[in-house]
């Protein structure tokens, strides 16, 4: 936990200084003293929202234990939390035909967890089950804290670039804002240096982990693997638009939600599901 605690300091710490550093570069004093007012903003609304801004970035809709439709699903979620002895939290459905999960919150008491219309589809009630108790497990871990945040802040560095066009850009002989070489410079750069503050943030080890404490939960390590099996063969046939918009968030998801194969790689931040599939068959042999 305290991991964690020093991965999201340190990730938010980085941002100020950056944003301080760009700011400094394009407008001075007075643009470091703006940069610097932003980010701080950013830091303290990543902190407070950012589960809620990733929720609504996918449209997710809570799932209440009246709902009908998805009442198996909730009570899933419940039992599982019970097993976990973690506090319930709140379930969230996401319309997305692209089976995959993710869970997001600051701590278990302010957790959630959002699951896909396709996942449901796809996947049996067991493979489901084992699926949720992983997402659990990252909720326990306290995984979820820096996962939404580093994906929340990854996502507005591109402010800086409309920062830049502020500070950086001069008009053209039309009278038209143009960009400047250094802030197209800037620009350029953002979508690798977003995606290495994530890989920076994030191991890989806590897929894994959540595995192992997932199947844990479930007692039925064949069931999760069965799942990612399926889940990773139906994400390179079926695209989540959502996440190729923002690929940032792709880490938040039990499997890589990505097509393409530049920014699957550049925001790649989870194990080859081979691997994690072979560890939790070898766990089965003890269930």
């Amino acid at each position: 936990m305290l991991g964690n605690w020093l991965k999201t300091a340190i990730l938010m710490a980085a941002i100020v200084a950056l944003f301080g550093a760009v700011g400094a570069a394009l407008g001075g004093q007075g643009g470091m003293m703006m940069a610097l007012a932003l980010a701080a903003g950013m830091n303290v609304y990543a902190y407070w929202f950012s589960d809620k801004a990733v929720l609504k970035m996918y449209g997710a809709q809570e799932v209440t234990p009246d709902n009908v439709q998805f009442r198996n699903y909730y009570n899933m979620v419940k039992t599982l939390a019970e097993n976990a002895q973690l506090p319930m939290p709140k379930v969230y459905v996401m319309d997305e035909a692209q089976p995959n999960a993710f869970a997001t919150g600051r701590n278990p008491e302010h957790a959630a967890v959002a699951a896909t219309t396709g996942i449901m589809q796809a996947l049996s009630e067991r493979e489901l089950r084992g699926v949720m108790a992983h997402e659990l497990a990252h909720i326990k871990h306290r995984d979820t804290l820096i996962s939404t945040i580093s994906a929340t802040i990854a996502g507005a560095i591109s402010s800086i670039g409309t920062f830049g066009m502020l500070f950086g850009g001069g008009r053209n002989d039309g009278g038209e804002r143009s960009v400047s070489p250094v802030v197209a410079m800037l620009m350029m750069f953002l979508a690798p240096m977003a995606a290495s503050l994530i890989q920076m943030a994030i191991s890989r080890s806590r897929e894994f982990e959540a595995d192992r404490v997932g199947a844990e939960i479930s007692k039925d390590p064949k069931a999760l693997a069965s799942a990612l099996g399926k889940i990773h063969n139906y994400a390179h046939q079926i695209a989540n638009p959502t996440a190729e918009a923002h690929p940032e968030t792709g880490q938040m998801m039990i499997i890589n939600p990505l097509s393409g194969v530049s920014f699957d790689s550049l925001f790649s931040t989870h194990p080859k599901t081979e691997e994690r599939v072979a560890r939790l068959m070898a766990m089965a042999s003890s269930y």
